[in-house]
């Protein structure tokens, strides 16, 4: 190799810019961030992000970008509270081969940069594909080796995607984003441990990466840069969260030729995106068969292994539904969907949600573990009592780049979770500014409190 891995890849992303972005890569760009927006506006209702707000409000006040529902704060700040509001509700896009969640790390701290230097939203667009193209390339290289160390793939590789979007922005040299990138190795973190508690420290991994790597960059355009080996080095990235197992290729090949950031997805059920085959599997056999929920006898659940170990039957708090199989399919057969209204205490706590919840089985399904991380399968197989099997099986769930949402319907979704926060004439100007702007006040004007 005639240059280091992390050399590469900061040359590349040094070159990318608004004007020599493929037009379906810039569409793209402007596509993340208006799905971004509707997961962090609505994610800004939370109490953890009202509390974060409040704390930032005290201990960062600023005049450089706006948090969103709140006031205006540091860009880090900002960025870091975005980025948390983001990921709050489980609504934010993700990259299934990398197991990532790229846009709550990458999108705030381009925001925030962005609207304190005066950038375009064309400049900015551009700068998010960088970084999610990055955050993508690096967590499949590692995949699944990073999460079996027992670390969250969406910090760890997210805050070198967004070290990389911000220097992307700020026009730092191939030399400066690669110590930018050196930087950010030292703020990577974010451990699973989470799941064992059902730990909302989970939404903080986002606004970290975002706010580290902003951070990062903003340190390198001063001349303070890290090893320029970071990804590669025999004490590097891949060397410490991966053990040494990653794949160059992953990361390398044909960058800025195959977009990986044209391959993520777009969550229309607020919780985890291993339950949204199954989801989905329950939402098709509702509409396609007659049946009464009182007629289910047993419900049995085959998916890939990440996916089958979400089987607590009975959540008793949010995050712990969100990340429940049982409760996920029961739910949607009862209501029909999953949306935010689902994880509210009448229906988290239904009777008959429980009831049915009890009655799922969720196992191993051999063709669905050999098949992922290409699909995220799930067969859904229901017994009723007179002994007829109604049964489905779901090879991508909505929302993949293979079974897509349009635009129109990123449009909704977004109108649906913002006009609740900030009205509909702030919705259909952030809309507008998003989708053919290059004003970015335009845009985060309308988010502010």
């Amino acid at each position: 190799m005639s240059m280091s891995a992390t050399h590469t890849v900061a040359c590349w992303a040094s070159s990318v810019s608004e004007e020599n972005l493929p037009d379906n890569v810039a569409h793209h760009g402007r596509r993340l961030i208006i799905d971004y927006l509707a997961a962090a506006t609505a994610g800004s209702t939370t109490e953890l992000s009202q509390k974060l707000r409040e704390h930032h409000r005290v201990v960062e006040p600023g005049t450089r970008a706006t948090a969103i529902a709140g006031p205006r704060l540091t860009a880090g700040a900002a960025a870091f509270v975005n980025g948390a509001a983001a990921h709050g509700l489980e609504l934010d896009d993700g990259y299934t081969p990398g197991s990532v969640h790229p846009g709550a790390c990458v999108i705030p701290a381009v925001l925030a940069v962005g609207e304190a230097t005066g950038a375009t939203l064309g400049a900015v667009a551009a700068a998010v594909i960088v970084g999610v193209e990055i955050t993508t390339r690096i967590a499949e290289a590692g995949h699944p080796n990073v999460l079996k160390a027992g670390f969250h793939n969406t910090p760890v590789a997210g805050v070198f995607g967004a070290a990389a979007a911000v220097s992307n922005l700020l026009r730092l040299s191939p030399e400066a984003t690669a110590g930018s990138l050196g930087l950010a190795g030292s703020y990577a973190g974010g451990l699973r441990e989470y799941h064992a508690h059902a730990s909302e420290v989970k939404r903080l991994h986002t606004g970290k990466a975002a706010q580290d790597g902003l951070k990062c960059a903003e340190l390198a355009a001063q001349g303070i840069y890290g090893p320029s080996t970071v990804l590669e080095g025999e004490n590097g990235y891949f060397k410490a969260f991966a053990h040494g197992n990653w794949s160059p290729e992953v990361l390398l090949d044909n960058l800025g030729q195959s977009w990986t950031s044209l391959r993520t997805y777009v969550k229309p059920y607020p919780c985890c995106r291993h339950l949204h085959g199954a989801i989905d599997a329950a939402r098709a056999l509702r509409r396609a068969e007659t049946f009464e929920l009182g007629d289910i006898e047993t419900m049995r659940l085959g998916t890939f292994d990440l996916a089958a170990r979400l089987n607590r039957a009975e959540p008793t708090t949010v995050m712990e539904a969100q990340f429940s199989l049982p409760f996920a399919i029961s739910a949607a057969l009862k209501f029909g969907s999953i949306d935010l209204r689902t994880f509210e205490p009448e229906r988290l706590f239904d009777d008959e949600v429980q009831q049915l919840s009890r009655q799922v089985t969720v196992v191993l399904d051999e063709a669905a573990q050999q098949a992922y991380p290409r699909e995220r399968a799930a067969q859904l197989s229901i017994t009723l009592k007179n002994g007829q099997v109604l049964e489905t099986r779901v090879h991508q769930p909505l929302g993949e780049p293979d079974n897509p949402l349009s635009d129109d319907d990123i449009e909704e979704k977004f109108r649906n979770l913002a006009t609740p926060v900030i009205g509909e004439a702030r919705v259909e100007g952030v809309l507008e500014a998003a989708w053919s702007g290059s004003d970015l006040t335009a845009l985060t004007s309308a988010l502010s409190e």
